[in-house]
């Protein structure tokens, strides 16, 4: 079994953070709430534009690091 503290290590905190960021747009996605920035809960049935674009953002953000991880596994090496 790999050292969990092995994961905190680039590459690998990438795709940590990825399935972190995307984790929590799922969440949010299915509660109908979420957290801004600066710890604000947003509604979808109260705010909806402001939802969707925070919850744009997250799965955005998870999208990013998951494939900046792919790009650094599976990039060749020079």
């Amino acid at each position: 079994m790999p050292d969990l503290f092995s994961l905190l290590r680039p590459p690998y905190i990438f795709l940590t953070l990825g399935v972190i960021s995307f984790s929590g747009a799922v969440v949010s996605t299915c509660t109908g709430k979420t957290r801004t920035r600066f710890r604000r809960s947003v509604y979808r049935a109260k705010e909806p534009s402001e939802f969707w674009g925070v919850v744009a953002m997250y799965y955005l953000i998870g999208v990013c690091f998951i494939g900046y991880f792919l790009y650094q596994v599976h990039a060749p090496s020079n």
